[in-house]
């Protein structure tokens, strides 16, 4: 199956436009994908996450990350210099081409570094949500339950000085 009919979501559902989208993008990702350069993502905390890229051979500066309408995406490009054009292999088996992977972030997920050590690419993300979207407690006829138990005691304290 290579394509998935979401039309009947959109009979009923409202503001699931972007799941759709990334349903879709996820099953064309996995047909075109070369594979190159393997990755993990690992949970790393309660809210934290990581990305880990190999990228063995480029430098700091051969690479790129940049974060746009929810995406992320990490690309490398070697730069080849002079000695590189004339250098002759008798088997080049390691790879130093061009890549661009892209990575999905669910809402209210920012990244917060990025280190590069022995040729692996590790990108730190952190899930921050909102105070107004953490959920709350709602007071019943407007009278906090902690409130009305302390006002309860401090008068059976009055009365029992």
């Amino acid at each position: 199956m290579t394509h998935i009919d979401l039309t009947p979501l959109y009979r009923s559902t409202i503001g699931f436009d972007r799941m759709a989208n990334l349903l879709d993008s996820a099953m064309r990702g996995e047909q075109t994908s070369n594979g190159y350069p393997p990755y993990n993502i690992e949970v790393t905390g309660e809210n934290e996450y990581g990305i880990t890229l190999a990228v063995a051979g480029f430098e700091e500066d051969e690479l790129n990350l940049q974060v746009e309408n929810g995406v992320l995406t990490v690309g490398g490009k070697k730069a080849g210099s002079e000695s590189d054009k004339n250098r002759r292999f008798l088997h080049q088996g390691i790879a130093y081409r061009s890549f661009e992977r892209k990575f999905n972030l669910a809402d209210h997920v920012e990244v917060r570094g990025a280190d590069l050590k022995h040729g692996l690419l590790t990108i730190q993300l952190v899930k921050e949500v909102p105070e107004a979207m953490k959920p709350k407690s709602i007071a019943i006829n407007g009278k906090a339950t902690s409130s009305a138990i302390e006002h309860s005691d401090s008068k059976e304290q009055s009365k029992v000085a």
